[in-house]
């Protein structure tokens, strides 16, 4: 990763100080309508939806269970998804949420998040923690189960 976009991960991080909690209970969808919300943005960020609309993302806008977020050059944002997991998307990135479900009460669910390119450090959330083995990482060449609870994954640039 260069210094560059470590230095946009870092920053969006530093940008995550703060109650996710309360801006979780504050969205207006329900909770199965929604996967988290975007909590940070820095620069050119697009949120498309299922239907392939695209709209510029903003924080506070609601991130569905099949969502891509897509970053411009220096740009970043971070997703924090209603287990608590945190997505730090850094710049040039495309992430596809591919899969999204959590029960709060038993705590039971399972993700599946897609990085076609860019970087991405992801600090998981109670699906990580207690069903490890429910979260899938893929990249176009690699498929990464989850074992710890933060790190860092990076692609080539791909069109």
């Amino acid at each position: 990763m260069n210094k560059k976009s470590t230095q946009v991960l870092q920053g969006l991080v530093l940008a995550l100080a703060g109650s996710a909690t309360q801006m979780l209970a504050g969205s207006a969808l329900a909770a199965e309508e929604r996967a988290g919300i975007v909590k940070s943005v820095r620069g050119d960020v697009q949120l498309l939806s299922g239907s392939a609309k695209a709209r510029a993302a903003m924080a506070g806008d609601t991130v569905a269970p099949i969502d891509r977020l897509q970053t411009g050059a220096d740009s970043g944002a971070s997703v924090v998804l209603r287990d608590g997991t945190t997505l730090v998307v850094g710049p040039s990135s495309r992430l596809d949420l591919k899969q999204f479900h959590f029960d709060s009460t038993t705590q039971d669910g399972g993700m599946v998040v897609s990085l076609l390119r860019g970087t991405l450090r992801m600090v998981t959330g109670l699906i990580g923690k207690t069903h490890p083995d429910a979260v899938r990482v893929e990249t176009q060449s690699a498929v990464i189960g989850i074992r710890g609870t933060d790190f860092i994954v990076e692609t080539d640039s791909q069109p």
